[in-house]
């Protein structure tokens, strides 16, 4: 009898444990209900030790003023943290602040530092920017043979805006500069995003 009592608690046990939600799905919860304060108090620790998730959450908290005052310098120390170690919504993120110039001064050089980290972890957002920073010269000499290559890329994922975008571009090479941006995005897309900038 004692034998089954402890095993039906240990199944319990395993149960409950099999069933607990990681930190970040609970902080994803929390965020989702609107439950800043729970979601602050499940991340700010686990950011404070490192984790590179919770640091890019405590940023999104302060640069969009969410259970916290809005501070982008906050914002920005917590993305950097997140970004040196690799984390692509941090570097998204950063290339986002820098190309547009929230809560820093707008610097596109800065922007294509971080974009390109992103973009080649396979960040749809930062591949379809990568796109934009090139067709418009931002930061970068204008290459519309490498703007194509980084629509068609988030294009080929069912970026809407990557779609027209990379039509829009098309239109404005020739065919052999389609045809070397169609090349570069195929070699890109082989390497995993790897080296294609």
């Amino acid at each position: 009898m004692v034998t089954f009592v402890l095993q039906t608690l240990i199944f319990i046990a395993f149960m409950n444990l099999a069933n607990a939600a990681s930190p970040k799905e609970e902080a994803i919860r929390a965020l989702a209900r609107g439950d800043y304060a729970a979601q602050l108090k499940i991340v700010t620790p686990l950011a404070k030790k490192g984790e590179a998730w919770a640091q890019t959450m405590i940023g999104k908290n302060y640069g969009d003023g969410n259970g916290v005052k809005q501070n982008y310098m906050e914002a920005l120390k917590w993305f950097r943290l997140a970004a040196a170690q690799g984390d692509a919504a941090a570097q998204f993120i950063l290339g986002s602040m820098y190309g547009n110039g929230q809560g820093v001064p707008q610097d596109y050089q800065e922007a294509m530092k971080w974009f390109p980290l992103a973009a080649a972890q396979g960040d749809l957002d930062a591949q379809f920017n990568m796109g934009v920073m090139y067709a418009k010269g931002l930061g970068v000499k204008p290459d519309l043979v490498k703007a194509h290559m980084w629509f068609n890329l988030a294009a080929s994922k069912g970026v809407s805006d990557g779609i027209k975008s990379r039509e829009i571009v098309a239109q404005q090479l020739t065919s052999e500069g389609l045809a070397a941006a169609q090349k570069l995005a195929r070699e890109c897309l082989a390497r995993n995003f790897k080296g294609c900038d």
